[in-house]
């Protein structure tokens, strides 16, 4: 049996590895654009929306979010593979969250991913701002929460046009998320661990806004739409 501590430290490896494949750079390189030069020079979904459209931005944010996805699950469907002891044989997703073990090797997968898009090795730890790989990750680990969040993202943008207001008030809903339902639907397993993992992820958002906050302070953030000022 693989030690404890060496399989949580594949699942955040492999999920760092996956998490550092850029598609937004990939994308734009493909039409003769260095995203990293151009609008806010952030090579996430929503710089390359506004400099190459609505395609190429919804294109690096589907794949962004299968990213998040397949760097969560994919070092534990390994670690299953090569030992089958490291898993509960009728996982489901409430079984995953409820199971420690199980719900610890998704988590590490899904740190390596974000922390991955967010540093990569590949960019010289530059990267994205993680929203859509922390959507596709979470729907892996807790689908619930990130559905009632994408919801509030909606709502959000659309009221506001700032993605980036949208993108903490999708944040900021996780944990408030993983509580109501730790208090009216006990069954599912959102424990007080879940809560507080949940809230680590809203902070670790907020961080990775911190210059978005500083330009909405001076009234200098682009609304979705406007050119890059």
């Amino acid at each position: 049996m693989i030690p404890v501590v060496l399989a949580l430290g594949i699942c955040f490896l492999l999920g760092y590895l996956i998490g550092s494949v850029n598609f937004a750079v990939i994308i734009a390189r493909s039409q003769g654009i260095d995203i990293l030069q151009e609008g806010s020079k952030n090579p996430g979904a929503t710089n390359v929306k506004r400099v190459m459209g609505n395609t190429a931005g919804n294109l690096v944010f589907g794949f962004d979010a299968v990213k998040g996805a397949a760097g969560t699950f994919l070092p534990f469907f390994i670690l299953w593979i090569v030992d089958a002891s490291f898993v509960d044989p009728k996982l489901t997703f409430e079984s995953a969250i409820q199971n420690p073990l199980t719900f610890y090797q998704l988590v590490f997968g899904f740190a390596g991913t974000i922390i991955g898009h967010c540093f990569s090795i590949f960019l010289k730890f530059k990267g994205g701002k993680g929203v859509a790989s922390t959507i596709g990750g979470l729907l892996v680990i807790m689908p619930y929460p990130i559905i009632i969040g994408a919801i509030i993202w909606l709502i959000i943008f659309q009221y506001t046009r700032y993605v980036s207001v949208a993108s903490m008030a999708l944040g900021l809903s996780l944990p408030i998320s993983c509580s109501l339902l730790k208090v009216f639907y006990p069954s599912l397993g959102y424990t007080f661990g879940i809560v507080g993992f949940a809230a680590i992820i809203a902070l670790f958002n907020i961080w990775t806004h911190r210059a978005n906050i500083s330009r909405l302070r001076e009234g200098t953030e682009n609304r979705f739409g406007d050119k890059s000022k």
